[in-house]
């Protein structure tokens, strides 16, 4: 067992050397729910087969110890050293091999759980939600909010609440399912959304959209023209480049992208059924589904709430609309 649980781990080890080192595309999902397995099989084994096998060669060790003791004192020697604490404290305890696996399993078991069902935490890694999230901002997502669901295959178990315009929304990025993006939900299955020169409307209905003070982007070091938008129960704050052109560069052939019609003044989508049009508020540096199209009900990951931390910043830390 030492060798195979050797080649296990170093399995593991391999596999995330060669994700780091960008040799291989990563699931952590899927590697997590691996761990979980393994650690778990050796777990049941520990209790079921292992732990036993050592209890009965420590009870063997003391009746050993204890037939010398007697034999020893039938003899007229009555000062035996019989004490085998030590010896059996080691026959007792779990070898390195099952520490590695069978130890692990009930703090993995928990991170896979929470994880997987409850909340999930991911770093922003680009400017594309910026003035609402930052570069570096640590944020968590609700797992169960729009329905719990099975962890690698992404099946819904429970239905939850049902995605709303506005709501900031982790899913599996459609062109490339391994990757997780963060937008805001635009559009709902049925809604015609419209970005034409930079305004959004809803079902021919013009979003609210009041001006605010310029916003300073530390990341990019420049200002952008920024405003609060009333799409969804809470009005958010969106920046907007207004010399940038309003035409959509570089739009992709996707599916349902029959549903869009693109012009110089900017797109217009039918949003089809079981599906999302979601944007970025960094309405400008965003690459949303504007240029990739939808994003299906099987990709969500679940809904952003909260910044849990930024090393940067840590007047970041709380809620966000």
């Amino acid at each position: 067992m030492q060798v195979f649980t050797s080649l296990v781990l170093l399995a593991f080890v391999g596999y995330g050397a060669a994700w780091y080192m960008g040799a291989v595309t990563g699931n952590f999902s899927l590697l997590l729910l691996l761990a979980t397995v393994v650690t778990g099989t050796y777990w049941v084994a520990e209790r079921l087969l292992f732990l036993p096998r050592r209890r009965q060669a420590a009870a063997e060790l003391e009746a050993v110890a204890e037939q010398r003791r007697q034999a020893l004192v039938a003899q007229g020697i009555t000062k035996v050293d019989t004490d085998v604490t030590k010896s059996r404290d080691l026959v007792l305890a779990q070898p390195w091999w099952l520490d590695w696996t069978a130890g692990l399993f009930p703090v993995i078991l928990m991170v896979f759980l929470l994880r997987s069902f409850l909340f999930e935490p991911f770093k922003i890694p680009s400017g594309s939600m910026v003035p609402t999230l930052l570069v570096g901002d640590l944020i968590l997502v609700n797992k169960y909010h729009y329905g719990v669901r099975l962890p690698v295959v992404g099946t819904k178990l429970t239905d939850g609440e049902p995605v709303q315009r506005g709501d900031v929304m982790v899913f599996k990025y459609p062109p490339q399912p391994n990757l997780d993006y963060i937008k805001r939900v635009v559009g709902l299955p049925g809604d015609e959304v419209a970005y034409l020169n930079k305004r959004l409307s809803i079902n021919g209905k013009p979003v609210p959209v009041q001006p605010l003070q310029e916003f300073f982007d530390s990341s990019a070091m420049r200002y952008a023209k920024q405003f609060e938008e009333g799409l969804g129960a809470k009005p958010h704050r969106l920046i907007i480049e207004p010399d940038r052109p309003a035409f959509i560069p570089g739009a992709e052939q996707f599916p349902f992208s029959g549903g869009c019609a693109y012009s110089v003044e900017g797109v217009v989508c039918k949003v089809p059924v079981g599906h999302y049009f979601v944007m970025g508020d960094n309405r400008d540096n965003s690459l949303d589904s504007r240029f990739w199209g939808f994003v299906p009900d099987n990709n969500i990951v679940g809904k952003a709430f909260m910044v849990w931390m930024n090393f940067s910043d840590l007047k970041r830390i709380g809620w966000f609309n």
